[in-house]
């Protein structure tokens, strides 16, 4: 009997962690988590422990909070679509004040974390959570300028770690926010082309034309070359203390390209399967960019 109940309980433990991971996006989390890390190796002067766990711990909270707020606002449009309908919420698992009650708190340990870094580490944060639940989500239905909006939220945490680091806002943690601005477009593009009729069914607008077609992946291919571009910026030594060697920027050059590669076949295509290597590329392309900056740093 014990044996049972102890098994029962367990389970009932690894469902609610497993509602937790999905509520706060663990996977999402966990990578906005290693931009901001990133950032804050860019910026450090001398590496601390305690910083990059009350930066990790504090980003954590501060996205989760995001989508947790993301998933109430959009709970009966989530019911609507394949790939949202099994979440916590929509799925009968989690009630609206469950959810609620943990985007609240997460966002106040979030905040109090990031402001023992710094009160500037902290604004940014707020600002992010403000700009993705109150304008970013809302506008989802109405117009395909919420992915421009939601590209401001989605840029901050490489910038962010450059923040905590230094406690100052300057050209360096401006160049890595414009870094991975330019890259949601071709991203999030890449992702609202293979689930547009998805997203359709919950009435979102997230092509900037609306439809699969040339027009759409034309912007991409567009705003490709301005990444590529603001990616290998520093290598000229006009951003600041942050600067790129110039083996590092041809790397990173390169990897541009062979995004730039899949755009151009996108292009050519028009099909699902061109747009998820495209998406698959862009998810190499922001993570071993950053990885090449702070090697580069360090070597």
């Amino acid at each position: 009997m014990k044996t049972a109940v102890s098994s029962a309980n367990k389970s009932s433990l690894s469902l609610i962690f497993a509602d937790f991971k999905e509520i706060t996006k663990a996977r999402l989390s966990i990578s906005v988590v290693f931009s901001a890390i990133a950032g804050y190796f860019l910026g450090a002067t001398e590496i601390q422990l305690v910083p990059i766990l009350l930066l990790a711990f504090g980003g954590y909270c501060m996205v989760g909070a995001s989508n947790a707020y993301n998933q109430v606002i959009e709970k009966d449009l989530d019911a609507l679509m394949n790939r949202t309908k099994n979440r916590p919420i929509p799925a009968g698992r989690m009630s609206v004040k469950t959810a609620l009650l943990i985007a609240v708190v997460l966002t106040l340990i979030g905040i109090v974390s990031l402001y023992v870094l710094n009160p500037k580490t902290a604004m940014f944060g707020a600002i992010s959570i403000f700009l993705y639940t109150s304008a970013y989500t809302p506008l989802k239905t109405k117009t395909p300028l919420s992915v421009f909006v939601g590209a401001i939220p989605g840029a901050i945490p490489f910038m962010l770690g450059w923040v905590a680091a230094t406690n100052d806002f300057g050209i360096e943690p401006g160049t890595l926010f414009m870094i991975q601005f330019f890259w949601q477009f071709p991203h999030f593009w890449a992702l609202g082309w293979m689930l547009d009729e998805d997203y359709k069914r919950g009435g979102f607008k997230m092509l900037p034309t609306g439809k699969k077609d040339k027009s759409t992946v034309l912007q991409i291919i567009m705003y490709t070359i301005w990444m590529i571009v603001i990616s290998v910026i520093p290598v000229f030594g006009i951003t600041g203390a942050l600067k790129l060697s110039i083996p590092a920027a041809v790397l990173i050059f390169l990897m541009g390209m062979v995004m730039l590669i899949f755009a151009f076949k996108l292009y050519e295509k028009q099909d699902n399967a061109s747009a998820r290597k495209l998406m698959l590329a862009s998810v190499s392309y922001i993570t071993l960019m950053q990885i090449v900056y702070v090697v580069d740093k360090f070597i």
